[in-house]
């Protein structure tokens, strides 16, 4: 059974997916996007699938995904960013290297924009995106074995961050 070197976890913005990339890239090992193999698997967009069936639907194989992963994946593993309000996933995630990206709400809406295409950022996006912020930054440090600020650093100072704080060389 394959593991995840690491698994990145946070809210939109905090850069899992850029810096997943710089982390696989420099460990040798592939990047694994939940988000993406979502789409992959239903041939259309996050965002369509919100639109189109709605946030509970988008959970449940967002849920499969990640169990998924998981299992079969061993490079960096990037979750979408409500992964881990999903108790299952929670559970799935104990006894792996869980790495929060930490993030604050002036960072994160820079890096995610205002003109947002996000489902969950629809309207007012500053304060959805504080409201997940808040909502999600305890259950964020729950399944984390470490947690590493992202805000002020660029990609390669945080995967760097992420390198020392799991206490692996480059």
């Amino acid at each position: 059974m394959s593991r995840p070197r690491v698994v990145l976890v946070g809210p939109m913005g905090a850069g899992k997916t850029t810096v997943g990339a710089l982390l696989a890239d420099g460990w040798g090992v592939a990047l694994r996007d939940t988000d993406a193999d979502v789409e992959a698997h239903q041939g259309r967009s996050v965002q369509e699938i919100f639109v189109d069936d709605g946030e509970p639907a988008f959970r449940a194989l967002e849920r499969e995904a990640v169990a998924a992963a998981l299992a079969e994946h061993d490079g960096v593993l990037a979750l979408g960013g409500g992964a881990v309000m999903d108790p299952a996933t929670r559970d799935r995630l104990a006894g792996h290297t869980v790495v929060f990206l930490r993030v604050g709400l002036a960072d994160a809406a820079s890096r995610v924009g205002l003109a947002s295409s996000r489902p969950l950022l629809l309207g007012n996006v500053r304060g959805q995106l504080k409201k997940i912020l808040d909502e999600r930054a305890a259950v964020y440090a729950g399944v984390a074995s470490a947690v590493v600020d992202t805000d002020g650093r660029g990609p390669a100072e945080v995967a760097e961050a992420v390198r020392a704080a799991l206490e692996v060389p480059a």
